[in-house]
């Protein structure tokens, strides 16, 4: 199916370009998210008049994305979530959290603005990418941790995945004599 771009679409083309796309496609997300318009005489017209006040309205809504997108650039946001003692988490972080948590912090992003292909399983500092706009794009650093505290230590470039993290235990200082005592098997054979 032939469509009119109504804004630039990531990978398909820019605002009034005429493009081909799936059926589904078209049918499913981009005519009725307003995106694009079927591609005949009497919608190239009613693009043609609407020209000005599309572009207008883009560029308003670039600008508005650019502000946004000032204030949230090298942000570094804390997600509290319990994990195990190896760092995975007993669940997950997915766009929505990373929605409310900026929502939290007074930013209002869309979830379907979040750049997350698989969701955070694991502690750790994470970059998460946000499509403001077509035009706008920044990465945010998510700092998941067990504890406020946590994140801290986390964000001055610990490891929060060892036993001495957790623990405040050297691994490498231990021994095997610190786990068991190798006399006690004799002693109890020789009894």
């Amino acid at each position: 199916m032939d469509v009119i771009l109504l804004e630039r679409i990531a990978k398909l083309g820019q605002m009034g370009e005429t493009v081909k796309v799936r059926d589904g496609y078209a049918r499913n997300f981009l005519l009725p998210q307003g995106k694009a318009l079927r591609a005949n005489e009497a919608n190239k017209k009613r693009f043609e008049a609407e020209r000005a006040t599309l572009e207008a309205r883009n560029l308003e809504r670039k600008s508005e994305a650019q502000k946004v997108a000032e204030v949230l650039e090298g942000k570094s946001f804390i997600v509290v979530r319990a994990a195990g003692e190896t760092g995975q988490l007993y669940g997950s972080v997915a766009a929505r959290d990373v929605v409310d948590v900026l929502a939290a912090n007074g930013f209002n992003v869309g979830r379907n603005q979040v750049d997350l292909n698989n969701p955070i399983k694991e502690i750790g500092l994470h970059k998460v990418t946000l499509h403001l706009h077509a035009e706008v794009e920044l990465e945010v650093e998510l700092n998941v941790a067990r504890s406020a505290e946590e994140a801290e230590r986390q964000a001055k470039g610990e490891s929060l995945t060892s036993a001495d993290a957790i623990y405040g235990v050297d691994e490498d200082a231990l021994r095997p004599e610190d786990f068991f005592d190798p006399d006690a098997d004799r002693d109890e054979d020789e009894a």
